[in-house]
């Protein structure tokens, strides 16, 4: 989803969106409207979503923001590079991370899905490796914990290792979101 619902509303400003941007909390803003929240706090930390009060730590911007040619845009569009290069790449703990998991793949899938969105070849192979050993691993009777000796321990070493694998893909398609914008 490159553009925010149709019906929905900024909630900071209660108006439609001008710029929208969406952060890694699922939530869209306007960008100049989360840019005034980040600035009006303190400026050198990460803002607090003004819905859900989480950490923002990306934000993405719509596909209008790109699409549109004027001064404003192009100042919005600068800031919000500013902001993720100041705080993508920041230490994200555990929780954070997943937090932010069905995020990431869901919009993963998404472009996965979007012909017109072209992922890196080599991210690509590395989704489909990652998941194909994963589905490989947990449907393979040579486990670390084998289900028919350990029984419910059998089961979580391969949920262990589902959840493994679906952070590292969300952490690595985090960092190629970033580095698409403005984490460079």
């Amino acid at each position: 989803m490159s553009s925010p619902p149709v019906d929905d509303l900024c909630c900071v400003c209660h108006e439609r969106f001008n710029l929208p941007c969406q952060a890694n909390c699922s939530h869209w803003f306007c960008g100049n409207c989360i840019m005034r929240v980040w600035s009006s706090g303190f400026t050198l930390q990460p803002c607090k979503c003004p819905l859900c009060r989480r950490l923002i730590t990306l934000l993405l911007p719509g596909a209008s923001l790109y699409q549109s040619y004027d001064r404003e845009a192009y100042q919005v569009l600068r800031k919000i590079e500013n902001y993720n290069r100041q705080f993508g790449r920041g230490s994200n703990g555990l929780i954070q991370r997943f937090q932010d998991l069905p995020f990431f793949l869901r919009r993963l899938l998404r472009e996965w899905m979007d012909p017109q969105r072209a992922l890196p070849l080599a991210f690509r192979a590395r989704t489909v490796l990652s998941m194909l050993f994963s589905v490989i691993y947990v449907l393979s009777p040579l486990d670390i914990f084998p289900e028919r000796i350990f029984g419910l321990v059998g089961f979580l070493d391969d949920l262990l290792v589902l959840v493994i694998v679906f952070l590292n893909l969300a952490a690595v398609y985090r960092a190629l979101l970033l580095n698409r914008h403005g984490g460079a």
